[in-house]
């Protein structure tokens, strides 16, 4: 496991600067993302499940993990259930589907920004009184 900063997102699993994958990626953890992604990203469904995304970093394809942490390129649909962090650099082109955001002045998203319903566990049942 790699750590920066304890503030940050854990990595599990480092694609470089100079690392271009053709294809779908499923991770489990954290995935930091310098290099390019040609290809959907998807995590397990873990809350704390977290790609983050540099600015050297890009994603060609949909994003469907809890937390995304952007300040690279998704050309892509991102559906983030927990959060979207998007950086001063951050480019999205394609619709966001999110639990929470945070913008910094400069991000850019050419597409529809959609609040997703919070998932609250489905009420226990009542008891039949005989």
């Amino acid at each position: 496991m790699f750590t920066r900063d304890p503030r940050q997102a854990r990595i599990d699993t480092l694609i470089g600067k100079a690392a271009r994958v053709h294809g779908d990626i499923d991770f489990q953890g954290g995935l930091h993302l310098d290099g390019q992604i040609i290809g959907a990203v998807r995590s397990d469904e873990a809350r704390e499940s977290t790609v983050s995304v540099s600015e050297t970093g890009s994603i060609e394809g949909a994003v469907q993990v809890p937390n995304v942490i952007l300040n690279g390129t998704i050309k892509g649909d991102i559906h983030a259930s927990e959060r979207v962090v998007l950086g001063a650099t951050a480019r999205v082109e394609g619709n966001v589907y999110y639990g929470v955001i945070e913008m910094t002045l400069g991000a850019q998203i050419i597409g529809k920004l959609v609040r997703l319903e919070p998932q609250t566990p489905p009420a226990a049942p009542q008891g039949s009184a005989a």
